[in-house]
């Protein structure tokens, strides 16, 4: 395959993914890039092989790749999903600071009844309930890792992300060398760095003492307190996106087309994770799009395709709290939703041979008459190809459901674009196209690999993160019946938990849009 006329190279990708992860666990922009390059220094220090350092190196720039996937839990049991995953940084995860930690932030901000219901639900079973996150992220990352292209050995450690060196961690409960040496070494750096961060000269050296033999191999902690200075020191000039993209094994080699395509495809996927109702919608609006955009007979139809795989990425800064709010959202939270958009742009502008997808995903909710967000850019600020993304981002939403809205039928979704063109928040010509290309489309046919129509069904409720309860009430079985489903399907389909089933019927067509 010819190399991609854009230049772009993998880890330049990953960077841009590693700082929506950033946002995503509360923490500053280029925490996950500082991680990265401490885990080299640290595996040259181990002496680990070159195959074993770049293992080390992709692990930390991902290995949190999968807890956005389970946001909606998070809220489900803490309330504001990046609140907690902030706070859990400063917390060993075990013993009884961990019990005090959840004991703490439990429903957090929530009336008090509600929060006794939650933690009596939550203590009720916490292994399980709390194993089923670590176990989901943990799956959903890996296979994230195989589709953006990453080493099998990278998807083998992020199964271990949640495992600790003295076998209390999760979800195996394996110990020691057991688990792969690079997530060791990811581990202690990821944490060093935050701990280095919040409490300034000797913070990170504390905790990898008081961990060493505990959370931490006490060979990676020893290799970090015989020169904490070294491992910790700033590169050259401070620039840490620089020496992760200069430090990465691939980076002579700018990725094919097919490539840069397949990757920016995972980025949507992983974006899309972060709430179950918006599965499969950043592959819609880039597929929606990139034919209107055809049809208009525009040069951009590539970028506008790219950016609608990405335009929502900078979804992940924001609270699933927010997201998943039934009422009104207040001034504070709809600033919060406003600044998407420019979270999106900043993350995709520092990767070279795409300005012109930071530019459209940065616009997608911006309105000819001037009334759209971030900016409020006007008419003459917007190229028509982001007048087309905009439509279509338009188009797609209104078809899917929304906590505070069912989904609209497709008449009813065109309608909607035909009035918002009639009052100038979408652009007439643009909305004309989508609506010609989205019309009456044939639903694809799902490959099923064996589910009887009823597992499909049943699988398609699960992808959008229903209940085994709720699927129960809404096809009128018993819970049990549908567990036994659920079990069959993931037997069937080979997976072990929501966010693979939710890959599956996305990549095998099952999620029928506007449903």
């Amino acid at each position: 395959m010819s190399a991609g006329a854009s230049g772009t190279r993998r880890t330049e990708l990953l960077a841009a993914l590693s700082i929506a992860i950033d946002l995503g666990l509360g923490q500053p922009a280029e925490h996950v890039l500082r991680s990265s390059v401490i885990a080299t220094r640290l595996a040259d220090r181990l002496g680990l092989s070159p195959q074993q350092r770049d293992t080390a190196f992709y692990t930390t720039l991902v290995m949190w790749i999968g807890c956005h996937a389970e946001s909606h839990e998070y809220v489900r049991w803490f309330g504001d999903d990046i609140a907690v995953k902030q706070a859990a940084y400063l917390v060993d995860w075990n013993g009884v600071p961990y019990m005090r930690f959840l004991m703490g932030n439990v429903a957090h901000g929530s009336p008090l009844p509600q929060r006794l219901r939650v933690i009596a639900q939550l203590m009720g079973n916490p292994k399980k309930h709390l194993g089923d996150l670590v176990h989901s992220h943990c799956a959903s990352a890996s296979l994230l890792a195989g589709e953006m292209g990453l080493p099998a050995e990278v998807q083998t450690a992020l199964r271990a992300t949640f495992e600790r060196y003295d076998g209390q961690g999760g979800p195996a409960g394996i110990a020691g060398d057991a688990i792969p040496v690079e997530m060791r070494v990811a581990q202690l750096a990821d944490l060093v760095e935050v701990h280095d961060r919040t409490y300034g000269p000797g913070g990170a050296e504390h905790l990898v003492r008081s961990r060493s033999g505990g959370q931490f191999d006490p060979a990676v902690a020893a290799a970090f307190l015989a020169d904490p200075e070294g491992v910790l020191e700033p590169p050259a000039g401070g620039d840490y996106w620089r020496a992760v993209v200069e430090a990465a094994p691939d980076h002579h080699q700018p990725l094919s087309e097919p490539d840069l395509d397949r990757v920016l495809v995972a980025m949507g996927d992983f974006a899309d994770l972060k709430c179950p109702f918006t599965l499969g919608h950043s592959r819609a609006v880039a597929d929606l799009a990139a034919r209107a955009a055809a049809a208009l007979g525009l040069d951009e139809v590539d970028a506008v395709r790219r950016a609608g795989h990405v335009h929502d990425i900078g979804r992940i800064g924001i609270s699933s709290r927010i997201w998943e709010q039934v009422g009104p959202l207040g001034a504070e939270q709809w600033e919060r939703v406003r600044l998407h958009p420019y979270l999106s742009g900043r993350i995709i502008e520092r990767v070279a041979g795409l300005a012109d997808v930071a530019r459209l995903v940065a616009n997608h909710h911006e309105q000819p008459n001037g009334s759209g967000y971030p900016k409020g850019l006007p008419a003459a600020a917007l190229p028509l190809a982001d007048r087309v993304l905009a439509a279509a981002v338009a188009y797609e939403s209104a078809l899917e459901p929304r906590p505070y809205r069912a989904a609209y039928g497709a008449e009813e979704a065109a309608a909607r674009l035909r009035e918002r063109a009639t009052s100038g928040r979408l652009d007439a010509a643009s909305v004309a196209a989508v609506l010609e290309v989205a019309g009456h489309r044939p639903l694809k046919a799902a490959r099923t690999d064996g589910l009887t129509p009823r597992e499909a069904e049943i699988l398609v409720h699960v992808a959008r993160g229903d209940s085994n309860r709720a699927i129960a009430e809404r096809l009128t079985l018993s819970e049990k019946t549908v567990r036994n489903h659920v079990e069959r399907i993931y037997t069937k389909i080979a997976v072990n938990n929501r966010i693979g089933a939710s890959l599956y019927a996305l990549e095998h067509g099952l999620v029928a849009r506007g449903s």
